[in-house]
């Protein structure tokens, strides 16, 4: 997962700022949904391409260079930041687009991460590529239309980590869609794109992320989860060239992209909710690291409702639901030689700490 510090959005931001037309936000000074409303004055109206030429826009904009750099697509279900992906697909081969499918690797197709059938399959929704993004086709359809949320016991698991199950946080209790976390800032910024691009429509859908307003947009229970995963995962240069390579395309730009900062002065209080469940795991830490011995120490001093063991493969090597701290330490053993994250949730609130083991 890409470190957050408070620091990182004025980072990316800067570096962001010089490919952004000059004067495309100069309308956007207000706070609050007046902000929201500011926002979608300035990125409506982008040119509407068809749905087929969402794989045009894909060989620009989804192409592999940040980590494998082989210029394959980038998908954020498949891709394995820290290890060999399990299969890859090309960009100009139209062979390796879906058709059938029956299991990982077999074609990619275009995933809606907020599902078609909310805005029934209508333009430009439907082929808007800021949200229809390039995906493994199984993968794809194992998320199907749920929401995306936490899931600490998933009854499926993607190659890289992407996981479906019931979502733990309060206020939802059903199925849900976890991306590894790499890409959680990367599926957050391309859902507020869509509560802002689509702001003169979004009050009409129903969905579960949904709240069925066109000002905060997003469900109460859903919400945190996406300024928590917008501030846990930075924007990435990836992310800034699909941006541009969008832009390039259909005109338009995502401001949570350009402008991080963009999403706190809008739903201000949903931040600050964040920003304290950061405070309280800042002090969860783990220890000795690295470990000698394949043993090592959770101390807490906040309830933890689970932790996971995830070596660079993205696969899930232990899973612990409402472990038991003793004196608020947790001891876990018998890792063998390598390197992991070990993942904390609490609440809708989650960490991850790097562990060496050897």
């Amino acid at each position: 997962m890409r470190t957050f510090l408070h620091c990182c959005f004025l980072i990316f931001g800067l570096g962001a700022f010089a490919q952004i037309p000059a004067g495309y936000y100069n309308n956007a000074t207000g706070s609050g949904y007046a902000l929201k409303t500011q926002l979608y004055n300035i990125i409506k109206g982008h040119t509407t391409k068809s749905y087929n030429q969402l794989y045009v826009c894909y060989q620009t904009s989804d192409r592999d260079y940040f980590y494998e750099n082989d210029g394959t697509i980038l998908d954020v279900y498949s891709e394995k930041p820290g290890g060999t992906d399990s299969y890859t697909y090309s960009a100009t081969n139209s062979n390796d687009r879906c058709g059938n499918y029956a299991v990982e690797g077999d074609c990619y197709n275009r995933e809606h991460l907020m599902p078609q059938s909310v805005f029934n399959e209508a333009s430009p929704m439907v082929s808007d590529p800021h949200h229809v993004i390039p995906t493994d086709g199984k993968v794809n359809g194992m998320r199907n239309n749920f929401p995306f949320g936490v899931v600490n016991n998933p009854t499926w698991t993607s190659t890289n980590g992407s996981k479906l199950g019931n979502n733990s946080t309060a206020g939802y209790s059903q199925k849900a869609f976890e991306p590894i976390d790499e890409f959680k800032g990367d599926v957050a910024r391309c859902i507020l794109y869509f509560g802002v691009r689509y702001h003169n429509t979004v009050g009409n859908y129903e969905h579960a992320m949904l709240d069925g307003t066109n000002q905060q947009v997003f469900s109460n229970w859903f919400l945190p989860i996406l300024l928590q995963w917008h501030q846990q995962d930075p924007v990435s240069p990836r992310e800034i060239a699909r941006n541009n390579a969008i832009y390039a395309y259909q005109g338009n730009r995502n401001p949570f992209i350009d402008h991080p900062e963009y999403a706190c002065a809008i739903w201000s209080a949903g931040c600050a909710l964040a920003n304290e469940a950061f405070s309280a795991l800042d002090n969860v830490s783990i220890y000795p690291n690295p470990s000698n011995d394949g043993r090592f120490s959770i101390q807490s001093e906040i309830e933890i409702d689970a932790v996971e063991i995830v070596n660079v493969n993205g696969q899930v090597i232990r899973h612990i639901e409402r472990p038991t701290f003793e004196n608020n330490t947790l001891v876990i053993s018998d890792l063998p030689n390598g390197f992991y994250f070990v993942k904390m949730s609490a609440g809708n609130r989650g960490t991850t700490k790097k562990l060496i083991v050897q």
